[in-house]
């Protein structure tokens, strides 16, 4: 669980990070989790764009993607959700 400190330090993190992973009009399938499971193995933090065709918020797709990758939600603004998952070793970022 992030805390709040966390969570800003992350977002300065995040700031210059392009979306890897987009959720279209398919919605949340098991290809996109897949994908979205590796990029978090490679990047730990990074944003996701999920388009308005997919019917549902921003905030409620983020926190499916989130349960399904054990992964926690930083932020989430417009169609954009940045997402963390810390590796076990050789992790990147310092909480």
């Amino acid at each position: 669980m992030l805390t709040g400190k966390n969570r800003s330090y992350l977002r300065g993190e995040a700031n210059s990070l392009d979306p890897i992973v987009h959720v279209g009009k398919d919605g949340i399938t098991e290809a996109v989790i897949e994908q979205l499971d590796a990029a978090l193995e490679d990047h730990e933090l990074l944003k996701v764009r999920i388009l308005e065709s997919t019917g549902r918020t921003t905030r409620s797709a983020a926190e499916e993607l989130a349960t399904a990758t054990g992964s926690d939600v930083v932020q989430v603004i417009g169609g954009i959700a940045v997402l963390f998952r810390q590796r076990d070793e050789d992790s990147n970022f310092k909480l």
